[in-house]
């Protein structure tokens, strides 16, 4: 990826022309989506608030490959809590030179930030952190990939005790059987179709993931209280 920005620049710079941050943000107006994916996270967030009775809240965030500015410029970015990709440094609005470069073995240390409430990218992740103090714990994020740069980072969710899907376009078969493989090396629970739309395979699958995380959370608290209670007499 550093190498393709890189060239993207230095081809501008050749035609002497620039390449604004808002050229970008265009592009990312004119993404397409699979079925049902403008309509899945209030239908998920409406599920997590009804099941739990508003106990358990949920955030939804991007780990990409790709350029930042592009996905800051798609329809449903107020949908993620946070958008972590590549980025150019600008001056002026015009893209000089990459300053932070996402790859598939990169792509884990953003899970680690989401998992310590460590966010911001000039802050360090390396300091310890006991697991009880991490905001989101491992156990609670579900990942969702759709690429070969995925896969660290859902072997990593699956291993701390998260989990983990792949999709596949729909009809794909050499994507689905891609799919397959990771699932029998035990890399994802489970793989589907990438139709987002409500009662499809996807939803189904989520929705029983989810069940269980709230689940957890739920005995997690309710045994935190009692032992309160039980202190104070």
């Amino acid at each position: 990826m550093l190498t393709y920005m890189r060239r993207l620049v230095k081809a501008i710079d050749f035609k002497e022309k620039d390449l604004p941050k808002s050229v970008l943000q265009n592009l990312g107006q004119n993404v397409s989506y699979f079925a049902g994916v403008e309509q899945w996270f209030s239908q998920i967030n409406d599920y997590i608030k009804s099941q739990s009775k508003q106990q358990v809240n949920i955030k939804h965030y991007i780990i990409s490959a790709g350029l930042k500015e592009i996905l800051n410029g798609v329809t449903i970015k107020n949908e993620f809590a946070n958008i972590f990709a590549c980025e150019y440094y600008f001056e002026n609005g015009v893209a000089k030179f990459p300053t932070i470069v996402v790859n598939d073995t990169s792509k884990t240390q953003y899970l680690f930030r989401i998992n310590k409430g460590k966010e911001d990218v000039n802050d360090s992740i390396n300091k310890h952190m006991p697991k009880e103090d991490r905001p989101i714990p491992f156990e609670n994020i579900l990942y969702i990939g759709d690429g070969e740069t995925d896969v660290p980072c859902m072997t990593l969710t699956r291993e701390n005790g998260g989990h983990a899907i792949a999709v596949y376009p729909p009809k794909n078969h050499k994507g689905k059987e891609t799919c397959r493989q990771l699932f029998q090396d035990k890399r994802i629970d489970y793989f589907a179709p990438a139709d987002y739309t409500k009662g499809e395979k996807l939803y189904q699958r989520v929705r029983y993931i989810l069940d269980s995380m709230m689940a957890n959370i739920l005995l997690q608290k309710d045994k935190h209280q009692f032992q309160i209670d039980e202190r104070l007499g």
